[in-house]
């Protein structure tokens, strides 16, 4: 009898090494302004409630 899985949390922590820079950026990215971090942070959050708001109205 197959086991059906209706929904999966996954949970993920990261931590900056010991010693290292909290700052670091991509290889190959180049450097990003706090402009361009700002714009990536907003939409981020915006996707974050539209999920939210999808899980709410079910």
């Amino acid at each position: 009898m197959p086991v059906e899985i209706k929904e999966l949390h996954i949970r993920v922590t990261v931590n900056a090494a010991e010693g290292s820079s909290s700052n670091q950026q991509i290889p190959g990215s180049g450097k990003s302004s706090d402009a361009d971090r700002q714009a990536i942070i907003a939409e981020c959050v915006e996707q974050v409630l539209d999920i939210v708001q999808n899980k709410s109205e079910r």
